[in-house]
């Protein structure tokens, strides 16, 4: 065993000396132009050589966890790691090495981002090639980093078949999310941090049909609906002299004159929120979009508090929100995994005409007072109402 540690040490300062590009062809050749790697059998060589193109090019020891598809985040926290299967985190057993391994391994990911990471600019955000989102930061910041957090990119989206396989849905309670968006019904996806909003919306988009144009407007490029027509933009920030920078609210005025046929804002967290409404209010219907909200009752504070970023006064915000959106669907994380927890339409409510959030359906209470509003809804747009929405079979 040492030996072979011993080989993947002289193999990686070899391409650090040379400079190299770390192929995993080019690695497989350095391994075998070793001495003692010429002794080693096919399967030994391909496996000393994936551990140090790991090491060179990609995660490195964390390489593993990222692979693995029931994992959705990787915390380090100094030299201990975190994972999350869907079930909480926990840690688990693996050799980082030291701080200064760690603080390497962060450099060489935000380095392939075309990030900076080092005393000067001690924390990055940015993301993988393979659509990993990373997140670090090195001490004196991290009092007791390197820090990073990984947050995995799943590949191939959930159909809401397998949506409701895993629990997160109910069978009743999917056909009614396909229903709004067969009606062309604007909504939001909401929830707390990794509660599933983009995991649902993925889902959804790939509901829209196929006729149909869709423009995606994100900070980071997360969502890749299964649909034939989606084009994407993405936020892009300051380069080291500060300059650049293409905001959300930049990309949204853009979308709009791509012919979009459903608008989406992968995450509406500032001043981007006005536009939105403002394009869900001028014809773009069946828009979508996700926000972090702790319960449904705090949508319309949440959507308040965005808006004043753009500008908005707090009528005028309640009044584009109760124009340009029907419905918000709220995701819980539980220990059990993440579930879609209620959908409910946004209406307006008092003298004041503040809208407000009204259940249509929750977990574990089945049908709430908004049921036949929406069910009015689906008809006006010759859209059949689903079952769940006339008490059938309704799921508590």
């Amino acid at each position: 065993m040492t030996a072979r540690v011993d080989l993947a040490s002289r193999v990686r300062q070899r391409f650090a000396v040379e400079g190299v590009e770390a192929t995993p062809a080019a690695v497989v050749s350095a391994v075998r132009g070793e001495p003692d790697g010429s002794l080693l059998g096919d399967t030994a060589v391909l496996r000393l050589a994936n551990q140090v193109h790991s090491d060179l090019a990609g995660a490195g020891p964390l390489t593993a966890f990222l692979a693995d598809p029931t994992v959705t985040d990787v915390l380090v926290n100094g030299r201990d790691v975190w994972v999350d299967r869907g079930s909480g985190l926990h840690r688990v057993s693996t050799v980082l090495g030291g701080v200064d391994e760690v603080r390497r391994l962060a450099q060489r990911l935000a380095a392939a981002c075309g990030r900076r990471l080092d005393d000067a600019s001690p924390y990055v955000d940015a993301r993988l090639a393979d659509g990993t989102r990373l997140h670090a930061v090195l001490p004196p910041v991290a009092t007791s980093g390197p820090y990073l957090s990984l947050r995995t990119f799943r590949q191939r989206p959930f159909t809401l078949y397998e949506l409701v396989e895993h629990g997160t849905v109910p069978e009743p309670v999917a056909a009614l999310l396909a229903a709004i968006v067969g009606a062309r019904l604007a909504y939001l996806v909401t929830g707390g941090t990794g509660s599933g909003k983009t995991t649902l919306l993925n889902t959804l988009l790939g509901l829209v049909p196929h006729t149909e144009r869709i423009v995606l407007v994100e900070d980071a490029s997360e969502l890749r609906p299964v649909h034939p027509h989606v084009v994407g933009l993405q936020a892009r920030t300051s380069n080291v002299e500060g300059a650049g920078t293409v905001a959300l609210t930049d990309l949204v005025r853009q979308a709009l004159r791509m012919r979009p046929d459903r608008l989406v804002v992968g995450e509406c967290r500032g001043a981007e929120v006005v536009d939105l409404l403002g394009a869900l209010n001028t014809g773009h219907e069946g828009g979508a979009g996700t926000l972090h909200a702790n319960s449904p009752g705090d949508v319309p504070a949440r959507l308040e508090a965005l808006g004043l970023l753009g500008g908005l006064p707090r009528v005028a915000l309640h009044a584009q929100a109760a124009a340009a959106i029907q419905a918000v669907l709220h995701m819980r994380r539980t220990a059990s995994g993440r579930l879609l927890d209620s959908v409910c339409i946004l209406a307006p409510a008092g003298s004041d005409r503040l809208v407000t959030v009204v259940p249509v359906w929750r977990r574990g209470h089945g049908l709430g007072p908004a049921a036949r509003a929406l069910a009015r809804m689906l008809l006006d747009r010759s859209v059949p109402v689903p079952p769940v929405l006339a008490g059938d079979g309704v799921p508590a």
